[in-house]
């Protein structure tokens, strides 16, 4: 995609047309008014001529040197008496030296046109004395030049188009750059959300309090929208397709484990009706192989839950003794790690809705998770309260808490801080929570990590904050 460039693209769009635009409105003036004002002097002339001509013919006063010496003074004219006979010219006004130049017949000629003598512009007009002897008397009106008639006219039109030009060109320019700049810059963002970068944000560049109120303004807060859509979407999508995929692999990790762990009870089972005093005697190693595995089935459940959420039915759920549960099947991994578990219940709690087995199976990850995490002699606590609105699941330990490069992403699958860890224990947990209409949320405090289940309380509890609408 080609940028504009700034000054020169939108120079030739905006102000070239407009200085265009300018300058032929002027050279129209000047052309009318230059028209106006050589028509204005030759009616003038004619219209002087007219005056002398019938202040001639009115006149009985004998022609003489004096009286068009006298006239001449007067209206600023020059006459001629002229006879159409050999004898030629009469009396005249001009000087002897135009008539050497310029031949008296030439200017008869010119009468009712104009003529030029000496360089100066005369309009030929002719009179009848009626004076004792009536003569044909040529009167010579001086006309001004073209040239200057042209700019006496124009020149007023012509200063204020300068000082148009003068301003309207810098600030054309100083407003054209500042509009390239703000394209340009949104004209790369987009090329910037075409390459498939989403979510980035552009900073108008436009003076304070203007921002929001000009077209590009508005161009730049919705190519900003855009892009925030854009990515969310991009993001939804993505998240979706990999819990899609998360959800086939662990059901496929689900169908195999349940198998594995029916197949191990079984053996369990017929080994102590087998051997029936080896099971009743002092040797717990079945004990705790049974306990393995109902926290082996644990593990099936959460992989059930994420691979296929809704199956089961959802009904009331006792979180006291939803908690009980957690705590007897992690005791021995905690016993085991030399891990202290712990846990801490309200006197009272609200029962949920909800999958009771999806619950159960993402507080167990949450635990299990926790327990690793501190190693030995290392403390973790399970608890429960109420905050706005919701009912929250926690579990709390003093481990060294998980990596920082892991800190915005440990609750999407695979992504783990362990070795030998597949990263689907957090992805269970959150799953199950939103499914029931919650988060799962961390933090670190205090040197104490804590990751909680929150869920939303029923409809018209106390706590919610709705419930008192």
């Amino acid at each position: 995609m080609t940028a504009l460039r700034p000054g020169r693209s939108l120079f030739r769009l905006l102000v070239l047309p407009l200085v265009g635009l300018v300058l032929a409105a002027v050279a129209a003036n000047v052309a009318f008014a230059a028209f106006l004002a050589a028509r204005r002097a030759l009616e003038s002339a004619q219209a002087q001529q007219e005056r002398v001509a019938t202040a001639l013919e009115s006149s009985r006063v004998a022609l003489s040197p004096q009286v068009l010496e006298t006239l001449g003074q007067l209206t600023g004219c020059e006459f001629l008496v002229w006879n159409a006979a050999p004898a030629g010219v009469g009396l005249t006004t001009l000087s002897a030296d135009v008539l050497a130049r310029h031949e008296p017949a030439t200017i008869a000629a010119a009468a009712g046109g104009n003529i030029v003598l000496d360089g100066r512009r005369y309009h030929v007009g002719t009179a009848r004395s009626r004076g004792v002897r009536p003569e044909t008397v040529l009167v010579l009106t001086p006309v001004s030049s073209l040239a200057r008639t042209t700019f006496e006219a124009i020149w007023p039109v012509l200063a204020v188009a300068a000082a148009t030009l003068t301003v309207l060109v810098p600030l054309g320019l100083v407003a054209t750059a500042r509009l390239a700049r703000r394209i340009v810059a949104v004209e790369r963002h987009v090329a910037t959300i075409a390459a498939g970068r989403f979510g980035e944000k552009l900073a108008d560049t436009a003076p304070i309090g203007q921002t929001a109120h000009d077209d590009i303004g508005r161009l730049v807060a919705g190519v900003n929208h855009l892009s925030g859509t854009l990515a969310e979407l991009r993001t939804n999508l993505v998240a979706g397709e990999r819990q899609r995929l998360l959800g086939q692999l662990a059901a496929g990790f689900a169908h195999e484990l349940r198998n594995a762990v029916t197949g191990a009870r079984l053996a369990i089972d017929l080994h102590r009706r087998r051997c029936p005093a080896a099971a009743d005697g002092p040797d717990e190693s079945l004990a705790v192989a049974t306990r393995q595995l109902d926290i082996l089935e644990e593990e099936v459940r959460g992989l059930l839950a994420l691979g296929r959420p809704g199956e089961t039915a959802t009904g009331p759920v006792d979180v006291a003794a939803l908690v009980a549960e957690v705590q007897d099947l992690a005791g021995p991994r905690s016993e085991h790690a030399g891990v202290r578990l712990e846990s801490h219940l309200p006197a009272a709690l609200p029962p949920l809705t909800g999958r009771r087995e999806a619950l159960r199976a993402a507080l167990m990850n949450l635990a299990l998770n926790a327990i690793d995490a501190v190693g030995r002699d290392g403390r973790v606590r399970i608890e429960t309260g109420l905050a706005g609105g919701f009912l929250e699941l926690a579990v709390e330990d003093d481990g060294p808490g998980p990596p920082a490069a892991l800190a915005d992403s440990l609750a999407e699958p695979f992504v783990t801080g362990k070795q030998e860890g597949i990263g689907l224990g957090l992805a269970v947990a959150k799953a199950v929570a939103e499914e029931h209409g919650g988060r799962l949320s961390w933090s670190r405090v205090n040197g104490r990590t804590r990751f909680v289940i929150a869920v939303p309380l029923p409809a018209g509890h106390p706590t919610r904050p709705d419930a008192h609408a």
